[in-house]
């Protein structure tokens, strides 16, 4: 009887850690600034195409619109994001390892985010940037963006 309870115990205060661990992660996400996001769609692969998606999972779409100054926040996406400049231009700030690494992209350019990539996108540009962007592999009922903590490695960013 004396074991059973233990183990109860010890089970309770496994699981109250482990909220507690998820809430102390959470709350040192960097929220993004001066974004707008505007969902276009959203829809569940069920084809066998040649473009290597996974079947079941969603393929999102969004308009994202950052003010001059605004930033994405550190983030990343669980299936990658396929990114088109449609106005203006931004920078981003990309967590390799121990090291940043820093990419400025304009109107008409297009560029990869790969899925679990840490980034940050800060418009340094004097007019707002406007993503038209698209978001494959994304588990059904999960967002595309997941907010991460910013990871140190790019200086005062």
């Amino acid at each position: 009887m004396k074991r059973k309870l233990t183990k109860s115990i010890l089970g309770m205060v496994v699981v109250a850690l482990l909220l507690a661990g998820a809430a102390v992660f959470k709350a040192r996400a960097t929220p993004p600034s001066a974004l707008v996001n505007v969902p276009l769609a959203r829809g569940t692969n069920i084809s066998e195409g040649t473009i290597p998606l996974q079947f079941g999972t969603d393929v999102a779409m969004a308009q994202i619109t950052v003010a001059p100054g605004g930033s994405s926040g550190w983030h990343s996406h669980p299936g990658g994001a396929i990114i088109i400049v449609k106005e203006g231009s931004l920078t981003v700030f990309e967590s390799v390892g121990n090291r940043c690494e820093t990419t400025t992209y304009g109107a008409g350019q297009a560029f990869v985010e790969r899925p679990g990539e840490k980034d940050q996108v800060i418009n340094t540009g004097t007019v707002p940037y406007v993503l038209l962007v698209t978001f494959p592999h994304v588990p059904q009922g999960v967002s595309p963006r997941t907010d991460e903590p910013n990871p140190g490695t790019c200086a005062g960013v």
